[in-house]
């Protein structure tokens, strides 16, 4: 997996879990030409994929609410306003978040769209997230979602307008960075639609 400016010298798993830690030793030939040896430890926890369901009727979105442990400690949050999303482990996106929708948010939902891939936190995360959207309204809703027990989601779901997400994201509310991204991609999509 060597490149034209990296050479990879050595990779060490440091720590294997739900994800995998590891440290790379490697060679960078730096714009000046120089080779520089460097280190970097990276976490992989496996490629995912997130939606936001838009009821374009009644102008709401879906979300969930949930306990994340690394937002608890870091500022002491205990339930995070963020997007439906899930581990894609071996999947299609497309078949993982329809699968994930159901199970979160207790929804079934086709005609996905596929918005854009994105690196979240590429200087240390090797994830690859796809977002997507699609349209909902309640007459797909199936079950009261929340997640599954046997994995440890204890999951609210939460339906506001795509406005009311909008501020919550401006008001420090909403903090997960993949949800902001959606929030304000739908939103940008819907205003200019409406100026159309």
């Amino acid at each position: 997996m060597d490149g034209e400016t990296v050479r990879i010298c050595e990779v060490k798993t440091i720590a294997q879990g739900k994800g995998k830690l590891i440290r790379v030793s490697y060679e960078q030939r730096r714009r000046d030409g120089e080779r520089q040896q460097r280190q970097r430890e990276v976490y992989d926890n496996g490629n995912s994929a997130v939606i936001l369901p838009y009821d374009p009727d009644r102008k709401t979105v879906l979300l969930t609410r949930q306990l994340r442990l690394p937002i608890f400690l870091q500022d002491g949050t205990e339930r995070t306003v963020e997007a439906c999303a899930g581990k894609l482990d071996g999947e299609e996106a497309e078949r993982r978040i329809e699968k994930e929708v159901r199970e979160e948010l207790g929804y079934k939902v086709s005609k996905l769209e596929r918005l854009l891939e994105l690196y979240v936190s590429p200087a240390a995360i090797m994830e690859q997230i796809v977002f997507f959207t699609c349209a909902y309204s309640p007459a797909d809703k199936v079950s009261g979602g929340g997640g599954l027990k046997e994995e440890g989601e204890d999951i609210e779901v939460v339906e506001i307008t795509l406005e009311q997400a909008a501020a919550m994201v401006a008001n420090g509310e909403i903090v997960d960075a993949k949800t902001v991204v959606l929030v304000q991609y739908l939103r940008g999509r819907m205003q200019a639609a409406t100026r159309s």
